[in-house]
């Protein structure tokens, strides 16, 4: 075993062959096996001889295969360029000759020939295929027009294509078969009309009974001529003149132009209004039952479910009737137009009467014209595309001239005291002439449809008028100012019958027209504001302003195009998004203003008128003396009134009648609220509390007061409550002196001397007050007590109070 395991590792064998031996000798009993162990092992290098062999045959037989596809490859190269260089020198070749060149210019010829045959091929084609429609519409009328419509329908539809092809322009086929379908299409209508004139004929239409019914053959013409027009009906955006019904209006329509446009009598533009108009309305009128009552439900069964059955002019047998007779009446209005657009006065008046005829086409037979959310145009809209200018220009003059003639009316500046029963404010005749105008103006355009055509005449006419009348009314206020003010009258310079005009009442009437127009305009504007057209007018201009396409940053003004003065002078809510304005809020402000302005300026002169009556019994009566030697001292209700007074009393009582009959009880309340505001001031402090008095005098001067509050009183119930701190002045002025008359004069806290009332007053504010609550006086202070029991001379003669 040493041995063998020596030379086993002396060897170079592989360590598996090494494990191979230690596995199979592992024992001396092992040995005996050798011989069978060297056989196996013979055997197995055997084995694996042959599959080296093998190995080694397979590999060379590999490397030849490579070999020759190598030499094929190399051999395919060589091959490959050589045909490239071939290939390159033949085209530089080509490059270098022209024959390719002449061959396409010889061949180029032939090919347009070519192409030349083939569209003649499809030409004669297209031809023949719209002839075969044509004559297979043709072939199925009168009998069936529904038949008829199939082709026509292919025909269209071909035109369709054509149309839509590239370069269709240049292709005379296009205009060629169009033209076809439409000879086509008036062919048929022309068959099928001619059946239903036949049929006409023989009932002598017109000259039937209104009253009668269209019998079975009559109608069933019309159905026919229905069922050829559905499509166009259908697939037409705007109105489309039934068949039948043109059929039938063809003798209205002759007869409307031998009488209107031809050389009858009733053919000259004047006639429009008197008989044009009212012939067709008559027309319609008569025949109105007649188409609905026979031709109603056909139509309604024909349009029932379809896009055009809520369209009157497909729906009403009335309105289809109205639809075929309009293009005449169109003609003769467009006739008029052309031959009188001359004469403004005439064009003014014949749209006026257009409209009128399209209103009463609207509400007699609610024609929508095809458009039944935004209803017919009308008539007078294609006159207004083309004259709005030239009728608005002429009304704009018109109304102008007739506001000047207003303005220099000298019966215009007179007050109307005719207008409103008393107590309600009277305008000047200018006044109620100009809302006159403005509402003779409205009814002008009211029923235009376009809102930046009633834009124009609310903006450049009646705004024009208002503001115009505006300044007049200003520039009255300020002369008047000039005229009463010292610095007005220097500047200006005055003239004796400027001022002559001014005295008695004459100031209170220039300021009272002021007023009493200003407050009628304003009223007026403001009962506009709330009637329809004005309400959908301020709507339509608030839905534009609040529309989400308007410009960022622009004006209602811009939208409506029609100038920036429309937010100023009419509609400023508007870019707010006020939506509870009116139309003339702007307008309506300013006018109230200036009657504010003017009632100011009133009371003012009733005060100025007041003070200078009051001058002399201010000044010159002593009420330490007045009456003492006529009156004494203990019957003071036998005094009269100071004959001072007189004349102030004249004139408060000439003030108070004149205001009643020309303001309105609310301004006339407002105006003397204040004049008698200034009236208390005036006697306050220029008697009541800078005078002297004795008892007698005090009792004089209540005797006074009490004249002024009784005449007050007459005019405006209970007004002299506006006087109430002069009355309470009186009571304190007027209290006894001895303990005895207070007395007599009643009990309880009334029951206070005066010189209770000092010592109380002069103690401190406390004290006053409640003096003055004792006496029942709530509008005079501690201090006005004061001053007032101050002025007794019998305080001043026991100053020791």
């Amino acid at each position: 075993m040493a041995t063998l395991s020596g030379i086993v590792n002396g060897s170079s064998l592989d360590t598996r062959v090494e494990d191979y031996l230690e596995d199979k000798l592992q024992s001396t009993a092992d040995l005996e096996n050798l011989d069978e162990l060297l056989t196996n092992v013979e055997l197995q290098r055997n084995q694996l001889q042959s599959q080296l062999d093998d190995a080694v045959k397979e590999l060379q037989e590999a490397r030849r295969i490579a070999d020759d596809r190598q030499a094929s490859l190399q051999t395919r190269i060589a091959e490959f360029s050589q045909l490239q260089e071939s290939v390159d020198e033949r085209v530089r070749m080509a490059a270098a000759s022209d024959a390719p060149s002449d061959a396409i210019a010889r061949l180029q010829k032939p090919m347009r020939q070519l192409h030349n045959v083939q569209l003649a091929r499809k030409y004669f084609m297209l031809l023949q295929d719209a002839e075969g429609l044509r004559k297979q519409a043709r072939s199925h009328l009168p009998g069936s027009p529904k038949e008829a419509l199939r082709p026509y329908a292919q025909l269209k539809e071909m035109v369709i294509r054509l149309r839509s092809l590239p370069g269709n322009d240049d292709l005379h086929l296009v205009g060629h078969v169009e033209k076809t379908t439409e000879i086509l299409w008036d062919q048929m209508k022309q068959i099928m009309s001619t059946e239903l004139e036949s049929v006409l004929n023989k009932k002598r239409w017109p000259k039937v009974d209104p009253q009668s019914e269209m019998d079975e053959e009559w109608v069933a013409c019309v159905e026919k001529l229905i069922d050829l027009q559905m499509p166009e009906v259908l697939h037409s955006t705007g109105a489309v003149t039934l068949l039948p019904f043109e059929v039938m209006a063809r003798m209205f329509v002759a007869e409307f132009r031998f009488h209107f446009l031809g050389d009858k009598p009733t053919s000259s533009p004047q006639s429009v209004g008197t008989h044009c108009f009212p012939w067709l309305l008559t027309t319609l009128e008569r025949w109105e039952d007649f188409f609905r009552d026979n031709l109603g439900h056909l139509l309604a069964s024909k349009f029932h479910e379809t896009p055009a059955a809520n369209r009157t002019v497909y729906a009403d047998p009335a309105c289809a009737l109205i639809t075929a007779m309009l293009p005449v009446v169109r003609d003769k209005i467009g006739a008029v137009v052309s031959e009188t657009s001359a004469n403004p006065g005439f064009l003014s008046n014949l749209i006026s009467q257009t409209m009128t005829l399209d209103e009463t086409i609207r509400s007699r037979f609610n024609y929508d014209g095809g458009d039944p959310e935004n209803g017919w145009a009308g008539l007078s809209e294609s006159v207004l595309e083309t004259y709005f200018d030239v009728w608005f220009q002429a009304e704009r003059s018109f109304a102008l001239e007739r506001f000047e003639v207003i303005m220099e009316s000298r019966d215009g500046r007179k007050i109307d005291y005719d207008y409103s029963v008393p107590g309600k404010m009277k305008p000047t005749f200018a006044a109620v002439q100009i809302t006159d105008l403005l509402r003779a103006v409205t009814t002008k355009y009211e029923r235009l449809r376009k809102v930046k055509q009633k834009l124009r005449f609310l903006t450049d006419i009646q705004l024009d008028i208002l503001d115009g009348y505006h300044d007049r009314l200003r520039s009255s206020l300020e002369a008047y100012q000039s005229l009463t003010s010292t610095l007005g009258r220097t500047i200006h310079g005055v003239t004796k019958e400027q001022l002559a005009a001014l005295d008695g009442t004459g100031a209170l009437e220039t300021l009272c027209k002021v007023i009493g127009s200003s407050d009628h305009i304003a009223n007026t504007l403001t009962e506009w504001g709330d009637e329809e057209f004005y309400v959908i007018l301020w709507d339509q201009l608030h839905r534009r302003e609040s529309r989400q396409m308007r410009p960022p940053g622009s004006t209602i003004a811009s939208v409506v195009g029609n100038g920036d003065d429309i937010k100023e002078r009419t509609v400023a809510a508007v870019d707010g998004g006020d939506g509870n304005g009116a139309i003339f809020d702007e307008t309506i402000a300013a006018y109230t203003n200036r009657r504010k302005a003017g009632e100011e300026l009133l009371a003012g002169a009733l005060a100025e008128s007041h003070s200078k009556a009051l001058r002399a019994y201010t000044h010159n009566v002593q009420w330490t003396t007045v009456g003492e030697s006529a009156t004494p001292e203990d019957d003071s209700s036998a005094l009269s009134i100071t004959p001072e007074l007189d004349e102030p009393l004249s004139v408060l009582k000439r003030n108070l009648e004149f205001l009643g009959k020309a303001l309105s009880a609310s301004s006339f309340r407002r105006v003397w609220r204040d004049a008698l505001d200034k009236l208390q001031d005036s006697l306050w402090s220029s008697i009541l509390v800078r005078q002297s008095f004795t008892t007698l005098g005090a009792a004089q001067f209540a005797h006074d007061c009490a004249s002024i509050f009784s005449l007050v009183d007459r005019f405006i119930p209970n007004g002299s409550a506006a006087l109430e701190s002069l009355r309470e002045g009186l009571v304190l002025l007027n209290l006894p002196a001895a303990a005895a008359a207070a007395a007599a004069e009643g009990e309880g806290a009334a029951a206070i001397t005066l010189k209770q009332a000092s010592d109380r007053a002069f103690t401190d504010n406390d004290e006053a007050r409640k003096v003055l609550e004792d006496l029942g006086l709530v509008a005079l202070t501690p201090l006005n007590a004061r001053q007032i029991l101050q002025r007794r001379v019998e305080n001043n003669e026991n100053v020791g109070w």
